[in-house]
Order: C-alpha cells, then sequence, then structure tokens
C-alpha cells in the first residue's frame, strides 16, 4: 500500500490524464460560460430570434459555470439617456 501511494509510481500518461480533466473542466466552468455572459452582455437587447435560441441554447450548455459566475456578474439594464 505504501508503494500505491509514491510519487515515483505515477506515469507520464497519468499527469497527461489528469492535465487534460482540468483543463477541460476549467474551460467548461469557467471560459466558456464567461464568454456567453459578454456575449449576452453585447447582444441582448438587439438580437434575432434566431439568436436569441441559439443564447437560450449556450446557457443550457453551460448551466453549471452560468451557477459559479452569476454571483460576480451584474445584468442590470442600461440607463436610458433623457434628453
Amino acid at each position: 500500500m505504501e508503494n500505491l501511494l509514491n510519487i515515483e509510481n505515477i506515469d507520464l500518461e497519468t499527469i497527461i490524464t489528469g492535465i487534460l480533466y482540468l483543463s477541460l473542466s476549467g474551460l467548461y466552468l469557467l471560459v466558456i460560460p464567461a464568454g456567453v455572459y459578454f456575449y449576452l452582455n453585447q447582444r441582448w437587447y438587439v438580437a434575432s430570434s434566431l439568436e436569441r435560441a441559439f443564447m437560450y441554447f449556450m446557457v443550457f450548455f453551460s448551466f453549471p459555470g452560468m451557477l459559479l459566475l452569476s454571483p460576480f456578474l451584474n445584468f442590470r439594464p442600461r440607463r436610458r439617456q433623457i434628453s
């Protein structure tokens, strides 16, 4: 049992697999939802119906990451210009 926990027994394939899993999970939980939030913020009021359906799909697809980032983002409506 002591031999299994030794760091020298971990081969390169295991390290590469771990790095791949960590990078894909970071991409799915942080990078893609941040991009979706940015896209929604830019296009929310001017999107066509097909584009809005794509927006809803992306929110559904990246929902766990949206939940992680939601406390840090603010999507209040923009102020109106009164002249």
